[in-house]
């Protein structure tokens, strides 16, 4: 299953912080922090999920908001591992520079994510 943080109602996942930026400004983001749980604790399309996941906010969201996709605490045996990979935005950034794998994240997003 997909979450986005905790159902209470609030929106302490998607809120505005000040992040400090280089000169006199500052420039506010919003952050959007989504936490996935695999079916499996060996599964092996764990990176995969987390990089489609990714990739369709960042294409759906205007650029204020950071995005952060993290497998859910204790849901996979290589949380860290591929958690590490996924907040990586240069190894996103290569790994999408890959025509196959482009591919197949396009083909994991296409008509919205939608269960088949």
């Amino acid at each position: 299953g997909e979450s986005a943080g905790d159902d209470d109602g609030d929106d302490d996942d998607l809120n505005g912080d000040n992040i400090p930026m280089r000169g006199k400004k500052k420039k506010k983001f919003s952050t959007v922090r989504v936490q996935f749980t695999p079916t499996i604790p060996h599964c092996s399309m764990a990176t995969l999920i987390g990089l489609s996941l990714r990739v369709k906010l960042l294409r759906s969201i205007p650029s204020r908001f950071k995005v952060t996709v993290q497998i859910e605490d204790g849901t996979h045996v290589s949380e860290h591992a591929v958690n590490k990979q996924l907040g990586d935005k240069e190894r996103v950034r290569a790994a999408l520079e890959n025509e196959h794998l482009l591919g197949v994240v396009n083909r994991c997003i296409e008509g919205g994510m939608l269960m088949q």
